[in-house]
């Protein structure tokens, strides 16, 4: 599909996270072209040239969806959202690119995973997209297929997992080794941070106690259980001086630990979701299973009501930065596979739609954060830590014409029957959520308007990122100039060395090591 040639979005108030004017925004293949007052005088349109009306509305960069499993075969099961009508939904939600997650079984390859994800994203995408790879084993071919992909496929975000035991986790000295890896190609390390151990074992203690519901879920995986793997994550991204990202922050306790690495200097940035802000994991003790089983996801949404509110802030202040959805939808048939048996239950929610007026809800028309900081949380700092920005995550002359008209007073009350999603449930059923996207522009092209699609499979592209983002690297290589270890300068030890005689050493077989004993 070809972008419309000519728009002009007249009169709105243009947000950008740093600041908003009124302008007009006039767009042309694509890409916008000119922004100011009275660009063109009323009455004096040309030929080929639409005009949208936006006096009195936002006029806002496009959503950028951090974290997305569209079309994700998982749990003996694949999500009802495949690339098609999940990016449709995604429109319809003022979202106009996602990033979405290749994730190879273990043993098999990086490159062969991600060109899957491209054939079956390529024809259907209605928005813009990209992919993170994830790391779920380690070897040499790893290592190498990482700076492939850097170098020639435009991917600069490697996902470890620390949880799902035997299926993608990976050990501490993995996780130092792909560390290590990133922090050499110029990607940036992400992680899903949960103690898989911890969850194994927990998971079995709660099947012993007849616990077989969702409940034993978020009872197997508690807080402590995200918290600590963030802290060890943390501590070996800093280890090797590598930009760490942290998915799904679902605690108020996860959240501290990000939280407190940032102020002590780490370079860490973390990714709280449209559930995790707009919902609670008190859901899990609802007497309807299947209910409950709709929000059984890893991390577990937190049973602890304040749990938003608290991520809302460190949201709106800095502390956390970006936000996404991890949208994994199952239809209530799919998450049956679990009905005797939570550890079977897919893992997933929706979000891809509603991410945006969630957030307005809960951080904007709540007060706890102006117009330019949702923009920023919600487009401009993924653009940037991705490598994306100006293009993306900015309305600039130059940048993409992927643009949304906002009514922030507006409201609409989410369902299941009225979204546009696959999944057949809605976790965010019956809120009503002020901000609400009237116009969506992708690619230059009005894709949805008052409620009408405008859209074709395949309008979306691939687009790559270039590594060493400077809005992360510039601190990763100072670092490394100056603030290297060095030895100190002394002068050498002249004095008595012991002397270690063959006939004075014993062996400790128990221990399974050689040990010195001296007389």
């Amino acid at each position: 599909m070809a972008p419309q040639g000519r728009l002009l979005i007249r009169g709105g108030r243009v947000v950008n996270d740093d600041f908003s004017q009124v302008a007009d925004v006039l767009v042309e293949d694509g890409v916008v072209r000119a922004l100011g007052r009275d660009l063109l005088p009323p009455g004096d349109a040309s030929p080929g040239l639409r005009i949208l009306d936006a006096a009195g509305k936002l006029v806002l960069p496009g959503g950028i969806d951090t974290h997305t499993h569209m079309q994700f075969p998982f749990m003996g099961s694949q999500s009802v959202d495949d690339f098609y009508q999940g990016t449709k939904a995604a429109l319809a939600g003022g979202t106009t690119m996602i990033i979405d997650f290749a994730i190879p079984q273990k043993g098999s390859s990086l490159i062969e995973a991600f060109e899957t994800w491209r054939n079956w994203a390529d024809p259907k995408v209605c928005c813009d997209y990209s992919l993170h790879v994830a790391v779920t084993w380690w070897s040499d071919k790893v290592k190498e297929e990482m700076k492939t992909l850097a170098r020639d496929k435009g991917v600069n975000s490697f996902k470890m997992f620390m949880a799902y035991k035997g299926l993608y986790m990976v050990q501490d000295e993995q996780l130092y080794a792909a560390f290590s890896q990133c922090k050499e190609i110029g990607a940036i390390a992400q992680v899903h941070a949960e103690n898989g151990d911890l969850i194994a074992e927990g998971a079995k203690k709660m099947l012993a106690l007849g616990i077989t519901g969702p409940e034993g879920h978020e009872l197997c995986r508690p807080e402590a259980v995200e918290a600590e793997a963030t802290l060890r994550a943390i501590t070996i991204a800093s280890a090797v001086n590598c930009p760490l990202y942290v998915v799904h922050v679902m605690s108020k306790s996860a959240a501290k630990v990000v939280a407190d690495a940032r102020r002590a200097g780490n370079v860490v940035y973390g990714e709280p979701i449209a559930a995790g802000l707009g919902t609670d994991g008190r859901q899990y003790w609802s007497e309807e299973w299947s209910h409950a089983a709709h929000h059984v996801m890893g991390p577990p949404l937190r049973p602890d009501p304040l749990t938003p509110g608290f991520l809302m802030n460190l949201l709106a202040n800095g502390d956390l930065t970006t936000t996404g959805s991890d949208n994994c939808t199952f239809n209530t048939c799919q998450k049956a596979l679990g009905k005797d048996d939570f550890t079977k239950i897919p893992n997933g929610v929706n979000g891809v739609e509603d991410r945006m007026s969630v957030i307005w809800e809960k951080g904007v028309h709540s007060g706890k954060m102006d117009e330019n900081r949702f923009v920023a949380v919600t487009s401009t700092n993924a653009a940037k830590i991705f490598n994306l920005y100006p293009k993306k995550g900015r309305i600039a002359v130059g940048s993409d014409a992927d643009i949304v008209i906002w009514d922030p007073e507006a409201t609409r009350r989410i369902s299941a029957k009225t979204h546009h999603q696959a999944v057949n449930f809605n976790i965010f059923e019956g809120m009503v959520c002020h901000g609400v996207p009237l116009v969506t522009i992708s690619r230059g092209r009005v894709v949805y308007e008052a409620g009408v699609f405008n859209v074709t499979a395949g309008h979306g592209k691939f687009i790559p990122r270039q590594p060493f983002a400077e809005y992360i690297y510039k601190r990763i290589k100072q670092r490394d100039q100056t603030c290297a270890p060095v030895p100190v300068k002394r002068a050498p030890y002249k004095g008595e060395v012991i002397t270690l005689k063959p006939r004075e050493t014993k062996e400790d077989d128990t221990a399974g090591t050689r040990m010195q004993v001296h007389s």
